[in-house]
């Protein structure tokens, strides 16, 4: 990959960051971090309210996503709304790095995590900000253990 020049200008005009490629031309480099800024963009998910009238919440906002068979149901930090789509869909439009399925039937945000337990009866225990909690199947310990140890800082 050619070398990068990257600096910061302050613009007061600008209620959000505008991001500018310059370069020669637009090449296979280019193209791979347009590919990569793009991916860090915060997606966008089409939920149900209480009314269940349409909205669009952004993953950021995502505590965790569970299903019981029938109803997907996205709980986020400003509510619960419900997703038309499956859990897989749904985990396949959210950010992979950012979710970790934990069971058959949820996925949680490793943002909101504020401490987890792996307890000696192999079991793990997700407490979030606020104080929810849920609990990880035994099934998926050592996926979720595998990505823990990749995801820098999130395993002890």
């Amino acid at each position: 990959m050619k070398k990068i020049n990257i600096r910061f200008e302050q613009d007061k005009t600008l209620d959000r960051i505008d991001v500018v490629i310059r370069a020669g031309q637009k090449d296979r480099d280019v193209e791979k971090l347009i590919s990569q800024l793009s991916q860090n963009q915060p997606q966008k998910l089409t939920v149900l309210d209480r009314d269940e009238c349409p909205c669009i919440i952004e993953e950021n906002d995502v505590i965790t996503v569970t299903s019981d068979g029938k109803q997907v149901r996205v709980i986020t930090t400003k509510g619960v709304y419900t997703a038309k789509q499956s859990l897989q869909n749904v985990e396949g439009l959210l950010n992979s790095r950012m979710f970790l399925r934990i069971s058959r039937f949820e996925l949680v945000n490793l943002m909101k995590i504020r401490k987890y337990d792996f307890t000696i009866g192999g079991t793990l225990r997700v407490e979030f900000e606020g104080g929810m909690e849920t609990w990880a199947s035994r099934r998926y310990i050592p996926l979720i253990r595998q990505k823990l140890s990749r995801e820098e800082g999130y395993l002890c």
